[in-house]
């Protein structure tokens, strides 16, 4: 039986009292008057078996494993069924749960969870109000992610320099240039530096600005070369928080390669020119995807997988088959690390590339 048929049926006490296809859509309140009713008709050792945790640390172990797995969709189902059996959450509970949101980029389970926690008298921290805002920026709600901002600072909590470049990239996903730089000036007013992921979410924010217009991709060139001066902010990284454990900021700040960061053919120093490829690939812009690549040479660095994808990507959305053909036999030939993702970049225009990789 699949964990979700488990945690359902731990819900409702019986497999049997409905069809499967029926489980999956109840509520909270319909699983539980079920639950009410056919309880009684269960043995108990029948009911310890279907029983999947039984304490804090076992829920919180299992929704661990849910978030690992990535199925972030199943963690308000135990949630629920934590509630049933009387077992009170606790911070690292909701910590969990809403890390496992933010990856899933469920927004209402994010805020679902925030406001449980206020209820249990525990108060949110600033990582968990990064967390939220990176929730936002996933869904494209600016608005959402700059009201938390104003309920964090009324409850108290102080915003830190992650919370305003989460800030910053969430605003940039809805292509927000004006703010984007409004808040890069309320943290030099406040003596924050500018590090490599605020220079990423302001190329991000000039990618989504509608109408794309040729100032685009020149803004984008220009915020790579003043990227070269980037410092850190507040010296600290993913790891470097507590909060931040099974976080990366490339995940915190909705970065290109965040699913991808802790692959071996990814060179985190090379975020900007990740970010910046990526964005002139989806705008078909080849002209500027082969200044930047000029660039990455020029400062002493050879691009790394990730480089080459958008590369190939770009060339194959501006219809250059036999140029995408090229760049792909010679990184092949070079004999540096190969991965699934160089490969099913050429998916669109699979027929064409084939046929000219084979000519």
């Amino acid at each position: 039986m699949r964990m979700a048929m488990v945690f359902r049926c731990k819900s409702l006490g019986s497999a049997s009292v409905l069809p499967q296809q029926n489980l999956f859509p109840l509520t909270c309140e319909g699983a539980l008057l079920v639950f009410t009713s056919t309880f009684s008709a269960v043995a108990p050792e029948e009911y310890v078996k279907r029983n999947y945790a039984n304490n804090i640390s076992e829920y919180n172990t299992v929704l661990g494993s849910l978030n690992a797995q990535r199925r972030n969709f199943l963690l308000r189902d135990v949630y629920d069924d934590m509630l049933l059996d009387g077992v009170q959450p606790i911070r690292d509970t909701f910590h969990t749960l809403i890390v496992g949101a933010m990856k899933g980029a469920r927004l209402q389970d994010a805020l679902y969870f925030m406001d449980e926690m206020k209820s249990t008298g525990l108060m949110p921290d600033t990582t968990i109000y990064n967390f939220i805002i990176s929730t936002c920026g996933k869904n494209k709600n600016s608005d959402c992610a700059i009201q938390v901002l104003e309920e964090m600072k009324r409850c108290g909590v102080k915003p830190r320099g992650q919370t305003y470049i989460a800030l910053l990239c969430a605003c940039a996903s809805c292509g927000r240039v004006d703010r984007a730089y409004a808040i890069v000036r309320d943290m030099t007013a406040a003596g924050l530096g500018l590090n490599k992921y605020c220079y990423a979410g302001l190329i991000t924010a000039f990618k989504n600005r509608e109408p794309v217009t040729e100032e685009t991709t020149s803004k984008i060139i220009e915020l790579v070369k003043q990227s070269k001066g980037w410092s850190s902010v507040e010296a600290s990284s993913g790891s470097g928080d507590s909060g931040m454990i099974g976080v990366t900021e490339e995940e915190l700040y909705n970065i290109p390669t965040a699913e991808i960061v802790h692959r071996r053919y990814i060179n985190r120093q090379l975020t900007v020119y990740h970010t910046a490829l990526h964005a002139c690939a989806d705008l078909g812009s080849k002209e500027a995807v082969e200044k930047i690549s000029e660039m990455l040479k020029q400062d002493g660095y050879a691009p790394d997988l990730f480089c080459m994808t958008q590369v190939i990507r770009c060339y194959l959305r501006c219809r250059d088959i036999k140029g995408a053909k090229k760049i792909f036999d010679d990184y092949i030939s070079s004999g540096k690390p190969l991965a699934l993702e160089f490969f099913t970049v050429s998916q669109p225009n699979f027929v064409q590339f084939c046929s000219a990789r084979f000519m």
